[in-house]
């Protein structure tokens, strides 16, 4: 798996503090309203009293572990103050897109907040168990060992600026102690992966093309050293001759690092291997969206990609994919599970043009940022 470089963790066998600090982007992946002051999170007397109470009950544990975990929740009492802070934060220009709200984004992320503090130092499931979550089980000793060594780490993991408040440190400590930093992986992905691109999309004419993007989702193999699945290469094979025959000047490949469980391959890095080097599309064509875990968020992250491209929204893309997913993304099982698990609609499916192809126009509600899932969201 490709993973965020962390920070060595030096633990002295006085239990001293942790020399370390949690990977910096980290919390503005997860958390882009809390970690980032922009709007003024902190910046009235209601919600700096609420946090000062907080703090004072986190440090009333004296650093045992278990205290300061439940200390860490957003109890009621602090939630209904909360909503009584009128002017919480100003939305973003992303959330004006989404249509969104400062208060609902906050909600948001407080719940993922609550949720990573119950999976990686409580006994609560992931939301998909076998592919998330701690390697650890609940209760054991190395889990607690790991809680002890994220509670030393908070401080250090608490953004110079935003949420003053250290159960945000603290989940970010959690997470990178059980090594789950994979939301951040490629970050910053289009200055590392996508200059062509981002080059290619500034100086293209969108009307010449039917479609403005191909996309293609990953299917990961299931066996352990596999680096590509047959049906993920079929795809790419698919693509390829759409791209040939002037469909769309990108094609975005989405697919993470998914099955088997911790696999080192990443199926839109691998999915673009093969599309350059196999099948000869151009690598200034070719995007890659490294981070989704599920067919939902394969559809929403890669509006994300096509928003910081600069892609236009109003427009269609195509999704180019084995028979059987197509016909999945097009019914009404995964209609629900889209409101079930993102809460809206990532795009409209529109109609099929073959049986490997479904045309798609994105919604900008998929540029929602959901910590509920920290490793995809």
């Amino acid at each position: 798996m490709i993973r965020a470089a962390i920070a060595g963790i030096l633990l002295a066998s006085s239990g001293a503090a942790v020399a370390a600090s949690c990977p910096p982007r980290l919390g503005p992946a997860l958390f882009p309203t809390l970690a980032v002051d922009a709007g003024g999170w902190v910046r009235g007397t209601a919600v700096k009293r609420i946090l000062a109470s907080r703090k004072a009950r986190m440090a009333a544990c004296r650093g045992v572990a278990p205290c300061v975990v439940e200390a860490a929740h957003w109890r009621d009492a602090d939630r209904a103050a909360l909503a009584q802070a009128r002017d919480v934060v100003a939305p973003s220009a992303a959330m004006r897109l989404a249509g969104d709200s400062g208060a609902a984004a906050v909600t948001r992320e407080i719940d993922g907040l609550d949720r990573v503090l119950d999976v990686y130092a409580g006994a609560q499931a992931p939301l998909y168990p076998k592919i998330d979550g701690p390697d650890d089980a609940a209760g054991s000793p190395a889990r607690a060992a790991k809680v002890a060594r994220a509670v030393k780490m908070a401080a250090s993991c608490v953004p110079s600026s935003g949420l003053r408040d250290e159960s945000l440190g603290l989940a970010l400590a959690l997470l990178t102690v059980n090594d789950r930093t994979e939301a951040i992986a490629f970050e910053p992905l289009d200055a590392r992966h996508h200059a062509g691109a981002v080059a290619l999309a500034k100086r293209t004419d969108w009307s010449r093309f039917p479609y403005t993007a191909l996309i293609v989702p990953g299917i990961g193999p299931e066996e352990p050293g596999v680096q590509l699945s047959t049906a993920s290469d079929a795809n790419a094979r698919m693509a390829a001759d759409r791209y040939r025959r002037g469909l769309a000047p990108l094609i975005v490949v989405t697919g993470g690092s998914v099955h088997p469980r911790r696999t080192r391959f990443v199926e839109a890095v691998e999915i673009r291997r093969a599309l350059v080097d196999r099948y000869g599309v151009p690598a200034e064509a070719v995007v890659i969206e490294p981070y989704a875990r599920h067919t939902t968020t394969n559809l929403r992250n890669v509006t994300r990609r096509l928003v910081s491209l600069g892609v236009p929204l109003d427009r269609d893309t195509l999704i180019v994919t084995n028979v059987d997913q197509s016909r999945y993304i097009e019914g009404a099982e995964f209609t629900a599970r889209n409101l079930r698990e993102l809460g809206y609609q990532p795009g409209a499916v529109g109609q099929r043009v073959s049986a490997n192809d479904l045309v798609f126009r994105p919604s900008p509600l998929s540029l929602r940022i959901d910590p509920a899932d920290p490793l995809d969201p």
